[in-house]
Protein backbone atom coordinates (compact mmCIF):
# COMPACT_ATOMS: atom_id res chain seq x y z
CA UNK A 1 0.00 0.00 0.00
CA UNK A 2 1.39 3.39 -1.00
CA UNK A 3 1.21 6.40 1.28
CA UNK A 4 0.16 9.98 0.56
CA UNK A 5 1.97 12.58 2.58
CA UNK A 6 0.42 16.01 2.85
CA UNK A 7 3.84 17.50 2.29
CA UNK A 8 4.99 21.01 2.91
CA UNK A 9 5.27 21.37 -0.88
CA UNK A 10 1.60 20.46 -1.39
CA UNK A 11 0.53 22.91 1.30
CA UNK A 12 2.84 25.56 -0.15
CA UNK A 13 1.50 25.24 -3.72
CA UNK A 14 -2.10 25.32 -2.44
CA UNK A 15 -1.29 28.39 -0.34
CA UNK A 16 0.31 30.20 -3.30
CA UNK A 17 -2.71 29.41 -5.48
CA UNK A 18 -5.02 30.74 -2.76
CA UNK A 19 -2.96 33.90 -2.26
CA UNK A 20 -2.95 34.52 -6.03
CA UNK A 21 -6.76 34.26 -6.03
CA UNK A 22 -7.01 36.66 -3.08
CA UNK A 23 -4.65 39.16 -4.76
CA UNK A 24 -6.67 38.97 -7.97
CA UNK A 25 -9.90 39.53 -6.03
CA UNK A 26 -8.53 42.48 -4.06
CA UNK A 27 -7.28 44.14 -7.28
CA UNK A 28 -10.69 43.66 -8.91
CA UNK A 29 -12.48 45.21 -5.90
CA UNK A 30 -9.96 48.03 -5.43
CA UNK A 31 -10.52 49.30 -8.99
CA UNK A 32 -14.22 48.77 -9.75
CA UNK A 33 -14.02 51.04 -12.78
CA UNK A 34 -11.38 48.77 -14.28
CA UNK A 35 -11.39 48.48 -18.05
CA UNK A 36 -12.04 45.20 -19.78
CA UNK A 37 -8.47 45.09 -21.05
CA UNK A 38 -7.06 45.51 -17.53
CA UNK A 39 -9.45 42.84 -16.25
CA UNK A 40 -8.27 40.53 -19.01
CA UNK A 41 -4.63 41.09 -18.04
CA UNK A 42 -5.31 40.48 -14.34
CA UNK A 43 -7.39 37.40 -15.07
CA UNK A 44 -4.80 36.07 -17.52
CA UNK A 45 -2.05 36.45 -14.91
CA UNK A 46 -4.19 34.72 -12.28
CA UNK A 47 -5.06 31.84 -14.63
CA UNK A 48 -1.37 31.36 -15.51
CA UNK A 49 -0.20 31.34 -11.86
CA UNK A 50 -3.03 29.05 -10.75
CA UNK A 51 -2.42 26.68 -13.66
CA UNK A 52 1.35 26.54 -13.20
CA UNK A 53 1.02 25.65 -9.52
CA UNK A 54 -1.70 23.07 -10.25
CA UNK A 55 0.60 21.43 -12.84
CA UNK A 56 3.54 21.46 -10.39
CA UNK A 57 1.40 20.00 -7.60
CA UNK A 58 0.04 17.23 -9.82
CA UNK A 59 3.48 16.25 -11.13
CA UNK A 60 5.07 16.25 -7.68
CA UNK A 61 2.36 13.94 -6.32
CA UNK A 62 1.85 11.75 -9.41
CA UNK A 63 3.38 8.67 -7.76
CA UNK A 64 0.99 8.72 -4.81
CA UNK A 65 -2.21 10.19 -6.24
CA UNK A 66 -4.10 7.81 -8.48
CA UNK A 67 -5.95 10.71 -10.13
CA UNK A 68 -3.05 13.15 -10.39
CA UNK A 69 -3.80 13.61 -14.08
CA UNK A 70 -7.12 15.34 -13.27
CA UNK A 71 -5.24 18.07 -11.41
CA UNK A 72 -2.78 18.20 -14.32
CA UNK A 73 -5.65 18.69 -16.80
CA UNK A 74 -7.15 21.52 -14.73
CA UNK A 75 -3.71 23.13 -14.54
CA UNK A 76 -3.07 22.81 -18.26
CA UNK A 77 -6.52 24.21 -19.06
CA UNK A 78 -5.87 27.16 -16.75
CA UNK A 79 -2.45 27.85 -18.33
CA UNK A 80 -3.97 27.67 -21.83
CA UNK A 81 -6.75 30.03 -20.77
CA UNK A 82 -4.16 32.48 -19.43
CA UNK A 83 -2.17 32.31 -22.67
CA UNK A 84 -5.35 32.72 -24.76
CA UNK A 85 -6.31 35.74 -22.68
CA UNK A 86 -2.97 37.44 -23.44
CA UNK A 87 -2.91 36.37 -27.09
CA UNK A 88 -6.45 37.61 -27.85
CA UNK A 89 -7.08 40.67 -25.65
CA UNK A 90 -9.80 41.87 -28.00
CA UNK A 91 -12.08 39.07 -26.86
CA UNK A 92 -15.55 40.32 -26.01
CA UNK A 93 -16.75 40.73 -22.45
CA UNK A 94 -19.48 38.16 -22.95
CA UNK A 95 -17.08 35.50 -24.24
CA UNK A 96 -14.70 36.24 -21.36
CA UNK A 97 -17.55 35.86 -18.89
CA UNK A 98 -18.54 32.50 -20.34
CA UNK A 99 -14.92 31.29 -20.24
CA UNK A 100 -14.56 32.39 -16.61
CA UNK A 101 -17.92 30.80 -15.72
CA UNK A 102 -17.00 27.53 -17.44
CA UNK A 103 -13.69 27.39 -15.61
CA UNK A 104 -15.38 28.07 -12.26
CA UNK A 105 -17.94 25.31 -12.90
CA UNK A 106 -15.32 22.73 -13.92
CA UNK A 107 -12.86 23.54 -11.12
CA UNK A 108 -15.65 23.75 -8.53
CA UNK A 109 -17.12 20.43 -9.59
CA UNK A 110 -13.70 18.75 -9.45
CA UNK A 111 -13.01 20.21 -5.99
CA UNK A 112 -16.34 18.93 -4.66
CA UNK A 113 -15.75 15.50 -6.21
CA UNK A 114 -12.22 15.30 -4.78
CA UNK A 115 -13.38 16.33 -1.30
CA UNK A 116 -16.16 13.75 -1.30
CA UNK A 117 -13.93 11.05 -2.70
CA UNK A 118 -11.06 11.69 -0.28
CA UNK A 119 -13.26 12.55 2.73
CA UNK A 120 -11.92 9.61 4.74
CA UNK A 121 -8.34 10.58 4.01
CA UNK A 122 -8.32 14.32 4.64
CA UNK A 123 -9.38 16.54 7.49
CA UNK A 124 -11.64 19.54 7.05
CA UNK A 125 -12.82 18.35 3.65
CA UNK A 126 -15.76 20.71 4.09
CA UNK A 127 -13.37 23.59 3.28
CA UNK A 128 -12.56 22.02 -0.08
CA UNK A 129 -16.30 21.46 -0.63
CA UNK A 130 -16.97 25.09 0.34
CA UNK A 131 -14.43 26.31 -2.22
CA UNK A 132 -16.05 24.08 -4.84
CA UNK A 133 -19.57 25.27 -3.99
CA UNK A 134 -18.40 28.90 -4.17
CA UNK A 135 -16.90 28.21 -7.62
CA UNK A 136 -20.05 26.49 -8.90
CA UNK A 137 -22.34 29.21 -7.50
CA UNK A 138 -20.19 31.90 -9.10
CA UNK A 139 -20.16 30.09 -12.46
CA UNK A 140 -23.93 29.67 -12.43
CA UNK A 141 -24.50 33.31 -11.43
CA UNK A 142 -22.37 34.53 -14.33
CA UNK A 143 -24.20 32.23 -16.77
CA UNK A 144 -27.65 33.31 -15.54
CA UNK A 145 -26.88 37.07 -15.47
CA UNK A 146 -24.28 37.68 -18.22
CA UNK A 147 -25.49 41.16 -19.16
CA UNK A 148 -25.59 42.54 -15.60
CA UNK A 149 -22.88 45.05 -16.38
CA UNK A 150 -19.11 45.03 -16.22
CA UNK A 151 -18.99 46.76 -12.82
CA UNK A 152 -21.24 44.15 -11.20
CA UNK A 153 -19.21 41.39 -12.83
CA UNK A 154 -15.94 42.90 -11.58
CA UNK A 155 -17.32 42.93 -8.03
CA UNK A 156 -18.64 39.39 -8.39
CA UNK A 157 -15.32 38.17 -9.77
CA UNK A 158 -13.42 39.93 -6.98
CA UNK A 159 -15.59 38.49 -4.22
CA UNK A 160 -15.45 35.03 -5.78
CA UNK A 161 -11.66 35.09 -6.07
CA UNK A 162 -11.20 36.25 -2.47
CA UNK A 163 -13.59 33.62 -1.05
CA UNK A 164 -12.09 30.86 -3.20
CA UNK A 165 -8.56 31.91 -2.25
CA UNK A 166 -9.41 32.08 1.45
CA UNK A 167 -10.90 28.58 1.29
CA UNK A 168 -7.70 27.27 -0.33
CA UNK A 169 -5.38 28.98 2.16
CA UNK A 170 -7.42 27.89 5.20
CA UNK A 171 -7.52 24.32 3.88
CA UNK A 172 -3.75 24.35 3.28
CA UNK A 173 -3.06 25.49 6.84
CA UNK A 174 -5.71 23.32 8.51
CA UNK A 175 -4.61 20.07 6.86
CA UNK A 176 -2.19 18.39 9.22
CA UNK A 177 0.84 16.74 7.69
CA UNK A 178 -0.03 13.08 7.87
CA UNK A 179 0.58 9.80 6.13
CA UNK A 180 -2.63 8.55 4.61
CA UNK A 181 -3.35 5.20 2.98
CA UNK A 182 -3.62 5.30 -0.81
CA UNK A 183 -4.34 2.33 -3.01
CA UNK A 184 -6.21 1.33 -6.14
CA UNK A 185 -9.48 2.05 -4.37
CA UNK A 186 -8.46 5.69 -3.87
CA UNK A 187 -9.18 7.71 -6.97
CA UNK A 188 -11.94 9.69 -8.58
CA UNK A 189 -14.21 7.19 -10.23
Amino acid sequence: MAALSLSKHFRWTLTVRGLAAIAFGVLALAWPGITLLALLIIFGAYALVDGIFAVIGSLVHRRVLTDWWLILLVGIASVLLGILTFARPGITALVLLFIIAARALVVGGLEIAAAIHYRRLIQHEWLLILGGVISVAFGLAVLVYPISGVLAVVWLIGIYAILQGLAQVVFAFSARPAVLPVGPEVGLA
